[in-house]
């Protein structure tokens, strides 16, 4: 070991004990196609010969600011999930399923044990997606981040037959638009909602945001912390029972943003808020910093996290695929004639 190195801040032998801690996360999320363990320079993913003419799809992504409230709560197993979940939930929008995903930690203090709670909400999300943990990088960086602090970014690869690929160009008028319930606020968001609540690096901030809330049925804390839910299961499910024709991740931009993306040229989304329910923290945050609900719907996921646009003949069938695979879907919309955009009725 490097004394030098340690006396300007980096412990390599931590650095030696995270890998051990997080070795038995990353064996949970093996899956066939892996040739190689962490610890290599390179993460090794065999494909199979399934597909006839494969594509890979890739995504990447953070979680963002959401990681101030994981500081200042010290809670670190969940967010690992949001990472995973903000690269997967894109992937399976254009009908592939993720193969592999690698994180990213920067830190400004390795301590094992929160990095082994980080990776192991990582693997969680891996293991939610069927997909592979295959490497990784944390890096220690003192004087650059805070000792108490890090930030984690991740990326991850899937694969889709090319005839398979889903880009919305099959839509038309009268398809319909499933949605599927988010868990709440997910992974976009987190600066206005800093604002709103006052989240600040203080004791009394801590406290505040661990007391409980009757309207919540937790504290707020535990409501905005609540990891992004990983759709690729009950999107893949819904893919092999129906014609999906388009998917939709809802995340920052909320309705008015992400939608359009989904839709082609001349079709137009109507969807209706009383088709589903808005969670109580989208309520707490609107009524609490005085947020006008179009703002609401073009910065949040309201309660839904994600949306797909079949025949409306199979909307039944839609629904009780993604059921079926452990979520609450339902029908909220439907596809008209007109410029590309979304009305919310």
């Amino acid at each position: 070991m490097s004394e030098a190195y340690k006396n300007a801040g980096v412990d390599v032998e931590a650095g030696y004990r995270s890998v051990e801690l997080i070795k038995e996360h990353v064996k949970r999320t093996n899956i066939p196609g892996v040739l190689s363990g962490i610890g290599g320079f390179g993460g090794l993913f065999e494909l199979g010969g399934e597909y006839k003419n494969p594509v890979l799809v890739s995504g990447t992504d953070g979680v963002g600011t959401k990681l101030k409230l994981a500081f200042i709560m010290d809670k670190h197993e969940t967010v690992g999930q949001d990472c995973v979940a903000m690269c997967v939930n894109d992937i399976v929008c254009g009908g592939a399923k993720p193969l592999f995903f690698l994180d990213y930690i920067a830190v400004g203090k390795n301590i094992p044990e929160k990095i082994a709670d980080i990776v192991k909400g990582v693997s969680d999300g891996c293991v939610a997606a069927g997909c592979a943990l295959v490497g990784g990088e944390t890096a220690e960086m003192p004087g650059f981040y805070d000792p108490s602090e890090y930030d984690l970014a991740g990326f991850s690869v899937g694969i889709v037959d090319k005839e398979k690929i889903i880009d919305g160009e099959n839509i038309k008028p009268g398809d319909v638009i499933i949605g599927i319930q988010s868990s709440g606020v997910h992974s976009n968001g987190y600066s206005l909602i800093r604002k709103v609540f006052n989240i600040d690096d203080s004791s009394e901030c801590a406290e505040a945001l661990k007391a409980y809330d009757d309207e919540l049925g937790c504290s707020v804390g535990e409501a905005l912390l609540a990891p992004t839910k990983i759709y690729v299961k009950p999107m893949l499910a819904a893919i092999d029972a129906v014609d999906v024709k388009a998917v939709s991740h809802i995340t920052g931009g909320g309705f008015y943003e992400n939608i359009p993306r989904m839709l082609k040229d001349g079709t137009r989304a109507k969807v209706y808020k009383e088709k589903f329910e808005v969670l109580p923290i989208f309520k707490k945050i609107q009524e609490k910093g005085g947020i006008s609900e179009h703002d609401m719907y073009n910065t949040y996921n309201m309660g839904v996290g994600m949306m797909f646009v079949v025949p409306e003949s199979q909307a039944e069938e839609a629904v009780n695929a993604v059921n079926a695979a452990g979520e609450k879907a339902f029908v909220i919309g439907e596809i008209t004639e007109g410029e590309k955009g979304v009305d919310i009725c």
